[in-house]
């Protein structure tokens, strides 16, 4: 095998890793963004109280508020599931005109364990931030699932 085959397959074998490696991230932010709008839902049927999100600058430089409101996932108020089931980082830099006015925020791809890659202690999956916040959410949706069914919840109370 000449040197130029060698480099055009390691080339190729390159593309196809990443390839790869953007379908898993793709598949991870679907499962992730499902289970966001399934809380989100879930949260407003509880009436699980909202707050208005702040951002906080990089490095703790200031803050602004946002006009989306929601639940902050992390005890540091760094990440947010929205009441749209969006998710959102709360860290962005800010100029002093964005402290004032305040910011406008844009939806993120949500990830599995928030903090990846990050500190030991730093990291958390989703869904234990998730029963953080309304403890047992998923089964509330169980639950709702089995009503619509014919034997399901309410059948019994009938």
């Amino acid at each position: 095998m000449s040197d130029s085959e060698w480099a055009a397959q390691r080339t190729e074998a390159a593309r196809e890793h990443e390839r790869r490696l953007q379908a898993r991230k793709a598949a991870e932010n679907e499962r992730a963004g499902a289970m966001l709008r399934e809380f989100a839902a879930a949260a407003t049927a509880a009436a699980v109280p909202v707050e208005d999100f702040v951002v906080r600058g990089y490095g703790g430089r200031g803050s602004a508020r946002s006009a989306v409101r929601g639940w902050y996932l992390r005890l540091d108020r760094t990440a947010g599931v929205g009441t749209d089931g969006a998710f959102y980082v709360l860290t962005a830099p800010l100029s002093v005109l964005d402290r004032v006015r305040g910011v406008r925020l844009s939806p993120s791809p949500a990830p599995l364990v928030l903090g990846a890659g990050g500190r030991d202690g730093d990291s958390i999956d989703l869904s234990a931030a998730l029963d953080r916040l309304l403890p047992g959410w998923s089964d509330v949706r169980s639950r709702d699932a089995g009503r619509d069914t014919p034997g399901g919840d309410d059948a019994a109370d009938r």
